[in-house]
């Protein structure tokens, strides 16, 4: 990830805790969470001059790729707890 698409989904995150931050997203259609996100999806597009859908796969191909991101940094942080028997560690 570069650090512009660092920024961007950044800038994004901080726009969701905001607008939907006491939300249960469990409880919550992912269309109406979406819809909530819309503006700074706009916002974003016309900056990079590019479509509203293509906004909406950049931000879903940024995020995969920062949970993947954090998924192994707690893999590698945690690893020498998880190869313990006596004490085993499930990752989902």
């Amino acid at each position: 990830m570069t650090e512009k698409e660092y920024n961007m989904i950044k800038r994004i995150n901080k726009y969701a805790e905001k607008v939907l931050g006491d939300i249960d997203p469990q409880k919550v259609q992912v269309s109406r969470q979406l819809d909530a996100l819309r503006p700074i999806f706009t916002e974003i597009a016309a900056e990079e001059n590019i479509t509203l859908e293509e906004m909406f796969i950049k931000y879903m191909d940024l995020q995969s790729e920062a949970s993947l991101q954090e998924e192994m940094h707690l893999r590698e942080t945690f690893a020498d707890q998880a190869n313990d028997p006596e004490n085993p560690m499930l990752f989902r």
